[in-house]
């Protein structure tokens, strides 16, 4: 029995990358060999083990051959006389295809060294068609180590076609496809994710809304990037620079979703785009099955995002009116996530990546503004009910006009 420390931890240590959880892979051993000394079976498909003391992942050493469709349509073979050089062929990309022996000796049957260096990300082999879960993941990778200067082979790009092409994305589980597109937006760059995506056919087919934003035109005065999903790309440039948060890049990636149905007779003007946008949204978030904190974040970016950037101008009544749509009241954190979004927007424009946003800090001193009027303050009124309500509206409206830039 041998055991190779294997996948992104080798990767990462040859990137000098920080490696955050190390797999290994076991050659020439049988489930019991592990299950005497210890180990705990954890896995269904094939034998995965945690170590008794790490909880670090051991996997049998397995080839798999395909016999249906998805990423779950394979036989698995875990015989002891599959060696490490087969089980290394089975995987994605020949970065993720290093293993290192107990003496750190490098087993690279596949040439991940040489592309770590030339910054590819290359296929194994052609077995790479039979996973379209493969497509997402390369694209995540790009995204990754895009700030290392890492792009996808040509031959490697022409695969994810053939498997777009094939039809094969059509049988990824919803929830798999939410997990990739959630992991890329955490990335440094996930704009590399839509953009590789959309390089091999794949985000029409996961994300057409995304997909019908780009190739349509916006006013040059305020977007001179003129591409909606130049735009897009350009906001969630930013949205990595303002927040680490999952929710509020997603609320940036979709938050202009109307202006892809806009009629083109209205372009480059897409008057009505955020009431269009709505709809699209929930679509999109049923599909893929978001969690409901980047499904509520996103319709309020989408709805309430011109408004914000109107905040200057807006009279107290319409300043409360977007306080509460925004439900900032009773959900400060989010109204910050909403800012953020809206910021990000701001700034994803060619050449205003700089600009000033004094939108927030003034929505945010509005907020306060409006949280320092409560029932409290009207104790001694008598009022109650619908009454204390509008009471409390009226102050807040008068407090917000008053602090209004004149």
């Amino acid at each position: 029995m041998k055991i190779y420390l294997v996948g992104g931890a080798v990767r990462d240590a040859l990137l000098d990358y920080p490696v955050r959880e190390r797999d290994w892979v076991v050659v020439g051993a049988r489930p019991q060999d592990l299950l005497q000394q210890g180990y705990q079976q954890v896995g269904k498909d094939f034998p995965v083990f945690l170590h008794p003391q790490t909880k670090d992942e051991y996997a049998l050493a397995r080839t798999e051959r395909k016999k249906g469709h998805g990423y779950t349509g394979f036989t698995v073979d875990c015989d002891p006389t599959v060696t490490l050089e087969e089980d290394l062929m089975r995987r994605d990309l020949t970065i993720n295809a290093i293993a290192q022996d107990e003496h750190g000796n490098l087993v690279d049957p596949y040439g991940g060294r040489a592309d770590i260096e030339q910054r590819l990300l290359r296929h194994v082999s052609d077995a790479f068609v039979e996973d379209p879960l493969r497509v997402l993941r390369t694209a995540r990778f790009a995204a990754r180590y895009a700030h290392l200067d890492f792009t996808v082979a040509p031959q490697t790009l022409a695969l994810m076609a053939d498997i777009v092409a094939q039809g094969e994305l059509a049988h990824l589980p919803p929830e798999r496809v939410w997990v990739e597109l959630e992991r890329a937006l955490g990335e440094r760059h996930p704009e590399v994710f839509i953009q590789v995506l959309r390089d091999c056919g794949a985000l029409a087919r996961l994300l057409p809304e995304v997909d019908a934003l780009f190739g349509v035109p916006q006013t040059a005065a305020h977007h001179p990037e003129i591409d909606t999903g130049e735009h897009i790309l350009l906001c969630l440039q930013q949205a990595v620079a303002l927040s680490e948060d999952t929710d509020v890049r997603f609320a940036v990636l979709v938050h202009d979703l109307g202006k892809g149905v806009t009629p083109p007779a209205e372009w480059p003007r897409h008057i009505r785009h955020e009431e269009r946008g709505i709809a699209l949204i929930e679509q999109v978030c049923r599909r893929l099955r978001a969690p409901r904190r980047h499904s509520e974040l996103a319709r309020t970016v989408c709805a309430q995002h011109t408004l914000c950037h109107r905040a200057l101008e807006l009279r107290g009544k319409t300043l409360l009116k977007l306080l509460n749509a925004t439900d900032a009241l009773r959900r400060p954190d989010r109204f910050e996530s909403f800012l953020l979004a809206c910021e990000a927007d701001a700034r994803g424009r060619l050449g205003l990546e700089q600009r000033d946003y004094p939108q927030a800090d003034y929505l945010r001193r509005a907020l306060a503004v409006a949280q320092g009027v409560n029932a409290a303050r009207f104790a001694d009124s008598g009022l109650d009910g619908r009454a204390l309500g509008e009471a409390i509206s009226a102050q807040r409206v008068k407090l917000l006009e008053a602090m209004r830039p004149h």
